[in-house]
């Protein structure tokens, strides 16, 4: 009966092995979509705030002069667009088109006492075209939040009286200035709106709103605050479904913002209107006047080439210099970073991207993907059903199906669930069989049927410490390193089998645009580590049972919790450095910009300097000696961060293909390096000791 099982789970695996080849032929055709869907937006549009400017501007001695020369040379710089933020009245001063004054401050502009009971604003007109074009925005917004409001005048100017405090007048929202918007379009410059969700939903007066914006050419909004527009009024005015149909009519499409927290309704928004979005970058006010031009050009480099960025928000802020004595902005500094040989637009020119609006991507998702994915997901359960089996010998059938039941109650449950839970599985699956497979080959030529070749004095001195065999004499140099080669390139073929499964099951635009995020990135990046740790603790000895008696029945030293904690705290900053959270130094930033500047693509630090190198040369000392078998949980970092590339669904394909190889050629490079040092060090080693001991025991004798 026992036989019978162990026969037919044989074939279950091969099976299985077919299954996960099948599971990679279709990803490729989903592949090959998601290729051609990252090279269908090639425009980059870069922004300025408009109210920062404006606010710069109310610290020069000529405001309306000083903003009319920077838009010439924003202009001139590449700047395209201009956001324009919903009014308020303080907005409206700083740009000189109004006055404001409460009802004690007025009593000192008319030197006359307030003995009134009031605490009202009074706003006066600049001019007769303000007057013109701010009255009635002015007067429907005020009325609608129940204020009153009446004319006023002084001297020769006309103004309103507003019967509220001056603090709550001036956080009114009214909808964007058209005058200035109708300024800056005359003056060349595309209009990205700022819209908010704080001023109640009308959809008549958002449709007029939109119009007005695709006469003047908008192609693009970005929301103010942590709401998109109709969000708080959706429940009762279906308002989120209207403003989508407004902007699917008007041609209008949304903006999403890079490290920041989606703002509510957007996904709800995106998906109505048929994923029109751009992913945009906002850089700080501090930024843009602390950083060097070449760093901030370096900077929208990489986010443009790497994670799909398109749309480039510049804050700026005037700021007190004590060492100048003067009031100073960021102006000049952003110019040079977008101007020269080493500015952004030449960069960008570079890798074939051209300013101007920024477009969606052209994203399809014809009806053969269906059947496709489905053999994917199928190929990821037999992948799973793979590494299960390694740990627990003949249950690879039992496995399978268990796992084609759970996935497809979690297909009807959560679709995005079903999609994540199997790349998840298959992205731990492939770099920890790759791993293990290692580890069984080596063994397979070192402890395995061999036996120790050189006479029994070298089985002994091969069989220290409580009878396990810790050095394997009998493969020369030459051989070990044509095994080690053989070795490296087969496991990190296997590792980069799960990349298939990653693409083909996440290819979904809402994960381009970040959207919707991959789950799990933190268990991806530990649990082929443990597991392969796992490995090499129960299944490399004699049996499993007595491999865990041995670890059950060893005695806990003061050395052993030292050690312990040091790869606790060794954890902990492994993870802290995975994913977009992560920090790195001054130092650290320098290296990685020299990296990309050399290579174009940066490949990743911990694969080419570390895992790769120690995994390659490991695999040739660990033909010899039984401690080197540490190396392969170094290796396993490496192995898991090749496949964790692609989990960056925003990075394009090219560019996670690209590192991937990098990384293998630039570590295996560094590995025959450490390979070399191995060799004097060993040959140096074994010539000399048997001198310094013959010495050391002549010593001790007296002789």
């Amino acid at each position: 009966m026992r036989q019978n099982w162990q026969h037919w789970n044989r074939r279950g695996v091969a099976v299985l092995f077919i299954l996960v080849i099948i599971g990679i032929i279709a990803a490729l055709p989903v592949s090959a979509t998601r290729w051609k869907i990252e090279r269908s937006s090639k425009q980059v549009d870069i922004i300025l705030d408009y109210r920062d400017l404006i606010q710069v501007a109310a610290y020069k001695s000529h405001p309306q002069q000083f903003i009319q020369e920077e838009l010439g040379k924003m202009k001139a710089a590449g700047i395209g667009s201009m956001a324009v933020f919903e009014m308020t009245l303080q907005e409206l001063k700083w740009g000189g088109r109004i006055s404001l004054y409460s009802s004690n401050t007025l009593s000192d502009l008319q030197s006359t006492p307030n003995d009134k009971d009031e605490n009202y604003t009074y706003v006066l007109f600049n001019s007769k075209s303000d007057e013109d074009a701010l009255r009635p925005v002015m007067e429907e917004t005020f009325q609608r939040w129940g204020i009153a409001v009446s004319p006023w005048s002084f001297k020769d100017s006309n103004g309103l009286k507003l019967e509220t405090p001056l603090e709550d007048a001036m956080l009114k929202l009214m909808p964007p200035d058209p005058a200035a918007i109708q300024m800056l379009h005359d003056a060349g410059f595309g209009i990205i709106p700022r819209l908010s969700d704080r001023i109640p939903y009308d959809a008549a007066e958002v449709d007029k709103m939109l119009e007005m914006y695709q006469a003047m050419g908008v192609k693009r909004i970005l929301f103010d605050g942590s709401s998109v527009k109709g969000y708080a009024d959706n429940a009762e005015k279906k308002s989120l479904a209207a403003f989508a149909d407004s902007l699917n009519r008007h041609g209008i499409g949304i903006t999403t913002i890079e490290n920041s927290k989606p703002q509510n309704g957007l996904s709800t928004l995106a998906y109505l209107t048929h994923y029109n979005v751009a992913r945009l970058y906002s850089l700080p006010a501090k930024s843009a006047a602390a950083m060097k031009p070449i760093d901030i050009a370096d900077r929208f480099q990489l986010a443009t080439k790497d994670r799909s960025i398109r749309m480039f928000y510049i804050h700026v802020a005037a700021s007190s210099s004590s060492v100048k004595s003067m009031i100073t902005d960021p102006m000049e500094n952003i110019y040079n970073s977008l101007q020269g040989p080493d500015g952004f637009l030449a960069k960008m020119d570079k890798l074939g991207f051209k300013p101007g609006p920024a477009e969606p991507f052209d994203y399809t998702s014809p009806s053969w993907q269906k059947p496709l994915k489905a053999l994917v997901a199928l190929g990821a359960v037999a992948f799973i059903a793979l590494l299960v089996q390694m740990f627990l010998p003949g249950v690879a059938i039992p496995v399978f199906l268990i796992g084609l039941i759970g996935s497809a109650g979690l297909y009807v449950l959560s679709k995005s669930v079903f999609e994540q839970g199997l790349a998840l599985g298959a992205a731990v699956s492939a770099p920890t069989l790759a791993v293990i497979w290692a580890i069984r080959r080596v063994r397979a030529h070192t402890v395995g049927n061999r036996r120790p070749v050189g006479g029994a004095s070298d089985a002994a001195a091969g069989r220290a410490f409580g009878g396990i065999r810790w050095i394997f004499p009998g493969i020369s140099a030459g051989r070990r390193f044509l095994m080690a080669i053989a070795i490296f390139a087969t496991a990190s073929l296997i590792s980069l089998c799960g990349i298939p499964f990653v693409v083909g099951l996440l290819n979904n635009i809402t994960y381009k645009l970040v959207l919707e995020q991959f789950r799990g990135v933190g268990l991806l990046h530990m649990a082929p580590i443990a597991l392969t740790a796992l490995y090499l603790l129960l299944y490399t000895g004699d049996s499993v049972i007595g491999n865990i008696k041995r670890f059950l029945n060893m005695q806990i030293t003061v050395l052993w919790v030292a050690v312990a904690g040091v790869l606790g705290v060794l954890a902990m900053y492994y993870l802290s450095r995975t994913g977009n959270e992560g920090s790195a130094s001054s130092l650290e930033l320098t290296f990685r910009n020299f990296l990309e500047n050399t290579f174009g693509v940066r490949p990743r630090t911990k694969e080419f300097l570390l895992s790769h190198p120690l995994f390659f040369a490991g695999l040739f000392v660990a033909l010899r000696y039984r401690a080197a078998w540490v190396f392969f949980i170094v290796g396993s970092i490496g192995q898991l961060s090749m496949v964790d590339t692609f989990a960056h669904i925003h990075t394009p394909l090219q560019i996670s293909l690209i590192r991937d190889l990098l990384g293998l050629a630039l570590g295996a490079l560094i590995g025959l390096v450490l390979m070399g040092v191995w060799q004097v060090v060993e040959g140096a080693w074994i010539r000399w000791a048997p001198q310094f001991k013959k010495a050391k025991t002549n010593f001790k004798s007296g002789a």
